[in-house]
């Protein structure tokens, strides 16, 4: 029965990415032709290659359990990958491999917030940020910004929201949703203010890392002053297409490593060995063999902004990576469109689900109320025929 259900679960809020697309299917199912811009999964198969390795797995007889943090084998693969990409210096003890960097971020909630601790979130963030904090009984602190500063915080802002009760900032780079990245020289600056506040541990969310259009990744783990309070999140579930794999993983402290890998013992263990054996292949692979989807996401971009910015009403930045825009939307608010009342970006989303059938997320999901999240992880086809309908829709604002 409903009044049996805890407090925690009746305190969480559905996740509106995974509920614009069930809506969006529900509606399809009734027959109506919905294009789906809301979720975030690359339009691309995993690569052949990979596949190749997770067939290979099988016919091996991979089925036993796995460690908890992961084969060893795939542990060395990201020390590689870690040293390689990142110029990080990880050794076994510190990385954990998960079931999707989702569980990584738990992982990580769970064994480091105490009630009451409190967790800076730059706005936008991923939308499960808030509520996993929340899910550990972290009290999260959402710093706004605004497409006039590139949705990006500055060391100001970090300085006056932190507290005696912060423990953590968690941050994704490139950002889901506003698709913008972190330069070193701005996390230098980010970095400057957290050296005066030492026990302040940073989650560096970086699954878009190799979806970069500007080049230069940067991690807050590189600059040694940092490097022992930085937890760096990464998976292959974006740049590799693989979201149904699940696998995600973490270069942490010891210390944090070892606590996440006793929690994960207790909830899920290992995460699947097939998926394990295909990620090994994956990240030993040079970043090269993707480059075909980061120039194909290059493309829409500029396919999807160049649209964008003939629809009257939209402000929108370029973002720098991902496969994200986050126009603000907020010039529509308080009107009434083809018999509906918009109030607010989530009433503006479902008019365009409505109304264009084309299905968006509401940016008060992401901590930011003006804004919608627009995926181009879609066909130039099914782009433009989105924006030729919302366009459409919106003729009579």
């Amino acid at each position: 029965m409903q009044e049996q259900l805890s407090n925690r679960i009746n305190n969480l809020a559905t996740s509106q990415t995974l509920a614009m697309a069930a809506k969006a299917r529900e509606l399809r199912a009734e027959g109506k032709d919905i294009i789906g811009l809301s979720l975030g999964e690359p339009d691309f198969n995993t690569p052949d290659f990979i596949k190749q390795a997770a067939i290979q797995a099988i016919n091996d007889n991979y089925n036993s359990y796995t460690p908890v943090d992961g084969y060893v084998e795939l542990k060395e693969a990201i020390i590689n990958k870690f040293k390689r990409d990142n110029d990080l210096t990880y050794d076994l003890s510190q990385i954990v491999v998960s079931t999707g960097a989702k569980q990584s971020l738990a992982n990580v909630a769970m064994v480091l917030l105490n009630p009451g601790d409190e967790v800076i979130l730059p706005c936008p963030y991923w939308v499960s940020y808030a509520e996993i904090v929340k899910l550990a009984e972290g009290v999260p602190v959402e710093v706004p910004t605004s497409v006039e500063t590139d949705f990006k915080m500055t060391p100001e802002q970090l300085e006056a929201a932190i507290t005696p009760k912060t423990k953590m900032i968690w941050y994704s780079s490139p950002c889901n949703p506003s698709g913008m990245v972190y330069s070193k020289e701005e996390l230098r600056g980010l970095a400057d203010v957290l050296k005066k506040h030492p026990d302040i541990v940073i989650v560096s969310d970086e699954i878009y890392e190799h979806i970069n259009f500007v080049g230069g990744h940067a991690s807050m783990a590189q600059f040694e002053d940092m490097y022992d309070r930085v937890v760096t999140v990464n998976g292959v579930s974006k740049a590799f297409a693989m979201t149904g794999w699940r696998i995600g993983y973490i270069g942490a402290p010891t210390w944090i490593a070892r606590a996440c890998n006793k929690m994960q013992g207790q909830i899920t263990s290992g995460a699947n060995c097939i998926a394990q054996r295909a990620v090994i292949k994956a990240l030993e692979a040079p970043v090269s063999e993707i480059s075909y989807m980061v120039d194909t996401f290059k493309k829409r971009r500029k396919l999807i902004i160049d649209l964008l910015n003939t629809i009257e009403g939209f402000v929108t930045t370029e973002p720098e990576g991902a496969f994200y825009v986050f126009p603000n939307v907020s010039h529509f608010f308080g009107k009434t469109i083809k018999g509906h009342k918009i109030e607010n970006a989530t009433d503006f989303s479902m008019f365009l689900l409505e109304e264009a059938l084309v299905a968006t997320v509401t940016g008060d999901a992401f901590g930011n109320p003006d804004c919608i999240r627009i995926s181009y992880a879609a066909s130039e086809s099914q782009i433009e025929e989105a924006m030729k309908r919302i366009k459409s829709v919106l003729a009579e604002a």
